[in-house]
């Protein structure tokens, strides 16, 4: 195969739209817009919901309920099996994870999860602990502290 032999598939590309051109193309003077109106102006139609004026949908609907999530607590995540590229017997902090690129942000705290198999001995230093994660860090002989 040579550069030139090179095509996409069939029906991968589709020839652009002339929209406003005569000649066949079905689409010429008024583009397919129709007349007048509001969808026929440059920058014209109406927002997503909107219902030509009836109270939409959204807003006939009862508030009901409360939402936290303004307010809600995100922690940045990280799994057990990354913490293997740190040394035997050493202890993980939010900074060497930070150093490590692990995680970019602290966020609202670090929470450690048990996805994947962990084979150091480490001393992990997090706000929170997942079951599976407490388990596999002191399965080998490793300690958990919360900050």
């Amino acid at each position: 195969m040579k550069l030139n032999e090179l095509h996409p598939n069939e029906g991968s590309v589709a020839t652009r739209k002339r929209v406003g051109r005569g000649a066949g193309s079905g689409l010429g003077k008024t583009s397919g817009k129709g007349h007048k109106g509001q969808n026929a102006r440059s920058g014209g139609g109406v927002r997503p919901g909107f219902e030509g004026g009836q109270l939409p949908l959204f807003r006939r609907l009862s508030k009901r309920g409360f939402n936290n999530y303004k307010f809600r607590t995100v922690y940045a995540t990280v799994n057990v099996e990354d913490l293997n590229r740190f040394d035997d017997g050493s202890t993980v902090t939010i900074e060497n994870l930070k150093e490590v690129g692990l995680i970019k942000k602290e966020l609202d705290g670090i929470k450690v999860l048990g996805n994947g198999e962990l084979k150091k001995k480490l001393t992990v230093k997090a706000n929170k602990f997942s079951e599976s994660a407490k388990s596999k860090i002191e399965a080998n002989g490793g300690k958990i502290e919360v900050i």
